[in-house]
This record gives structure tokens, C-alpha cells and sequence, in this order.
């Protein structure tokens, strides 16, 4: 595994969301009532940003091309047209620094 830095935990407001990583694999960081998710930062319908979009005190995330929803805790897709699931990734909390942990590419 890699780790990733993403910022300073406090740098991160509640119901706001960071891209880091290359952009052709760019990961979404998504802060919500205090929670940190990492998921793959594309639809996985259509070429959108899910950081760019809108975050839900519910815990999902909705993409802005054609409003498929996602779960932050388990990446899946909670309506159509979207039907495959976001990767998700595990965050560390490292002396008030958050991390990604990735797999490393080969």
C-alpha cells in the first residue's frame, strides 16, 4: 500500500470534499458529521467528479451528470443509472494529517 496525503484534518470542513492523486485515478475525500470516506473520484456511469458535487448529511454523495447517488461508507450505487458500485479506500488520521491508503501500481 501507498499512502496518499490529503491535508490537515482541520482544513476539511464538514459536508466538503478534497480530490487528490493523479487525475486519470484521482481519489475523492469526503468529510461528513466528523467522518472521512475516500472513494474513486469518477462516476462510474459517466465522466463526473464526485468531489465536485453534492454531499448529503446522509452519508451520500450524488454525481452531477445524471444525479446516480452513492454511499460514502460502501461506494455503492444507490440509484440509476448508475449500477456499479465506487471503490473505496481506507483513511489514516496521522497527528491530525489525513492519508489514503492505495494500492501501489506495479
Amino acid at each position: 500500500m501507498a499512502r496518499i496525503f490529503v491535508c490537515q484534518d482541520n482544513a476539511l470542513s464538514d459536508g466538503e470534499a478534497i480530490r487528490v492523486g493523479d487525475p486519470s485515478a484521482a481519489i475523492a475525500v469526503f468529510k461528513v458529521n466528523g467522518e472521512l470516506f475516500a472513494l474513486n473520484d469518477r462516476c462510474s456511469h459517466g465522466n463526473a467528479s464526485m468531489s465536485q458535487w453534492y454531499i448529503e448529511d446522509d452519508g451520500t454523495v450524488e454525481c452531477p451528470l445524471h444525479a446516480a447517488r452513492f454511499c460514502l461508507k460502501t461506494g455503492a450505487a444507490l440509484c440509476q443509472p448508475a449500477t456499479e458500485p465506487l471503490k473505496t479506500f481506507p483513511i489514516a488520521l496521522v497527528d491530525g494529517a489525513v492519508y489514503v491508503d492505495v494500492p501501489e501500481v506495479a
